[in-house]
């Protein structure tokens, strides 16, 4: 990248289903988050290279005790993000319950609690469109398979202008059985431009599929459809769904997701354009692009959603979330540094994949080193504290209190079929109870672990290959477990956290 190209991915963690928006000179960009708590991150940039994360659309999924344990295939799916009679509005599908929004007048809120707009099962990728020419609104959705038996169609709806109802059945405005060699027809978004109705939607699978352009003169068609962006033979994949943004100088460009395995779905900027025949050309003549101009907008510096983390007074950043929806006392405010987590009592603590008391960032997608120092304060036998790569397999190295009161440091995994954990390397003593961690994530976020008890950086077991969860990227996670017994378990404090280059 230089001062006047970007390179892809712009985004390059799971930040999935991204949806964008322009409100005056401000781009907002907000993306799935399932069952992860707080949910819908909300991202903002000026020149749609750069993004900060600026907050949370939702404090967790609802309702609350449905997400009580993790659901990292559930609840948040899919958002759209849109601007409307001076409020921001958001609508995302939740496969098991329905349509929801919520909207609020500025971007980091407040928000409005989550509004039930349709109940239905398998209703996902729902996007709403207000069309000034006519004052009517409209929302159309994709249907999950695995709930409803159905997929690889769109249905349409009339919608009240308040967003808080849909006002008929529905009709289906788009078969992707009926158009010769298309299946999973998904994450559409609706616009309206020159005259049409345009839903923009990717089909043929997440991994291996393609973007689609359809275009109707009547919102319930019949539609038109064309293919707009695909691999071709570049190295990305599946260039999948996401969303349509206009700069203040006209230009046109497009933001979609690329899965990669264990980092998730990374974010891709594509050039757009339109044809002699009216119809959407993105990236290099339908070909992602892997280095292109900067969009015509004012110059800003770098930036990027922050990972690093003090944890100044207790609290810890807007990167972090819950595994699930979080309880008073897991973490706990202080006048120092350092974030302070309960020793949670549990039945399950042979198995992170099912706690929800894990905080968690954003697995990055290029090599790093992942640092962060530990203490910890529990005298609680079996009590263990640490630093974890999340998936469908995972592993994590910390502290855990001996039953000679010893603290040593463990290092554990399970794979992907185990239903516990095992030792990944022998204990090894911690005389002082700390600890400085280190896994270094290399190319094909191949891990190695580290650990410093004050005599420098010892590696630890085999390397670890991180995996995705279904439709999450892996995740990096802080912990604290005890247990199952009476009473308060202490505490561990975790500092110093970073995540630098390879």
């Amino acid at each position: 990248m230089t001062g006047e190209t970007y390179t892809n991915p712009v985004l390059n963690a799971d930040w999935s289903d991204p949806d964008v928006l322009r409100v005056g000179d401000d781009f907002y960009l907000t993306a799935s988050s399932f069952g992860r708590a707080p949910g819908l991150p909300l991202l903002h940039s000026r020149d749609l290279v750069s993004w900060t994360l600026v907050g949370h659309a939702v404090d967790h999924p609802e309702p609350a005790e449905e997400f009580a344990t993790p659901r990292h295939d559930c609840g948040v799916w899919a958002p759209s993000l849109r601007h409307h009679d001076d409020r921001f509005w958001i609508f995302w599908g939740d496969p098991d319950q329905g349509i929801f929004q919520v909207n609020a007048a500025e971007i980091r809120g407040p928000w409005t609690r989550p509004h039930l707009v349709k109940a239905g099962k398998g209703l996902i990728d729902p996007c709403p469109l207000w069309d000034d020419e006519t004052g009517e609104a409209y929302l159309v959705h994709a249907w999950a398979k695995s709930r409803s038996g159905v997929k690889n169609r769109l249905t349409g709806h009339r919608m009240h202008p308040d967003g808080t109802e849909l006002l008929d059945d529905g009709k289906l405005i788009v078969d992707g059985d009926r158009i010769p060699g298309w299946f999973t027809l998904e994450g559409p978004k609706l616009y309206r431009h020159d005259g049409w109705f345009w839903i923009l939607a990717p089909a043929g699978g997440v991994e291996t599929g393609w973007q689609g352009a359809f275009r109707s003169r009547e919102f319930f068609g019949p539609y038109e459809e064309r293919i707009v962006l695909e691999q071709k033979d570049t190295d990305v994949n599946g260039p999948h769904q996401g969303g349509w943004v206009r700069t203040p100088s006209g230009e046109d460009w497009f933001l979609h997701f690329q899965q990669r395995g264990a980092y998730g779905r990374v974010v891709h900027l594509q050039p757009m354009r339109w044809s002699a025949d009216g119809w959407p050309v993105l990236g290099d003549d339908g070909a992602p692009v892997a280095v292109h101009r900067r969009p015509d907008l004012p110059p800003q510096p770098p930036a990027a959603p922050a990972t690093d983390d003090d944890f100044p007074g207790g609290r810890f950043g807007r990167q972090w979330s819950w595994t699930a929806t979080p309880r008073d006392g897991w973490a706990t405010q202080h006048s120092g540094d350092g974030l302070r987590l309960a020793c949670v009592r549990s039945a399950d603590a042979h198995d992170l994949r099912k706690l929800s008391n894990i905080l968690t960032q954003r697995l990055p997608g290029t090599p790093c080193a992942v640092e962060v120092e530990l203490r910890l304060d529990s005298e609680e036998p079996g009590a263990r504290a640490g630093l974890a790569v999340l998936g469908d397999a995972f592993g994590w190295i910390g502290l855990q209190r001996g039953t000679d009161g010893q603290a040593e440091v463990v290092h554990r995994f399970a794979e992907g079929v185990a239903e516990r954990e095992r030792d990944a390397a022998p204990a090894r003593p911690a005389p002082e109870g700390r600890v400085r961690l280190r896994i270094e994530i290399g190319a094909g976020a191949r891990c190695r672990f580290f650990h410093d008890v004050g005599e420098g950086l010892i590696p630890s077991g085999p390397v670890f290959a991180a995996t995705p969860w279904r439709w999450v990227g892996a995740l990096l996670g802080l912990f604290a477990l005890a247990p199952v017994g009476p009473g308060h378990a202490g505490a561990a404090t975790f500092s110093h956290f970073r995540i630098d280059p390879l």
